[in-house]
């Protein structure tokens, strides 16, 4: 897996492999998602390195009875159970994509509604105070409307963009079990 890049690697000691998965899942191993906790751990440990090079998953176990067969479950598990989370953040990634333009499209267009009108009314009625206020109202809510695009395009989409990536890097992290020396 590694071409030179460097590995950063996550470590993990359970009493056995259950500790790994929900509990509550009835989903088979494979398809199981993995412990809330687990994930927390890994996550929070992911995002503590470097944003480039590879994971490795280090899980050191008290006991199991076949490891080798455990691995090659665990490490499929693992992957699946990130793959899937990235492919959600992706869906995410869209959706909050799909909603910036939506937004920017009807805050344009009532900027434009609020800017004529402005105009509209600072060319009938010059002089009048209460006309300015609502032409310089009109202004600021125009403006406003452009708040939630201008937020979505500029800072929303940074953080789920690095959460795809870091996902990205679990999914296809190297999982390596091993027994404790200790019970």
């Amino acid at each position: 897996m590694s071409d030179g890049r460097a590995v950063n690697f996550i470590r993990l000691r359970l009493d056995s492999i259950s500790q790994l998965f929900n509990s509550l899942d009835p989903s088979p191993f494979v398809g199981r998602d993995l412990d809330a906790n687990a994930e927390s751990f890994i996550m929070e440990w992911a995002e503590e390195h470097p944003a480039h090079g590879d994971f490795r998953l280090e899980i050191l176990l008290n006991h199991c009875e076949d490891l080798a067969a455990a691995r090659d479950r665990v490490l499929r598990a693992v992957r699946t159970y990130f793959s899937e989370r990235e492919q959600f953040a992706r869906r995410e990634f869209r959706r909050l994509m799909h909603e910036g333009r939506l937004s920017l499209v009807i805050g344009l267009a009532f900027l434009s509604v609020c800017l004529g009108v402005s105009r509209v009314i600072e060319n009938q009625v010059p002089d009048s105070g209460l006309m300015m206020l609502i032409s310089e109202s009109l202004w600021i809510g125009g403006w406003v409307a452009m708040w939630r695009p201008m937020e979505i395009f500029l800072y929303d989409w940074w953080p789920l963009l690095r959460r795809i990536r870091l996902l990205r890097r679990l999914a296809v992290m190297e999982v390596e079990l091993q027994l404790s020396g200790s019970p």
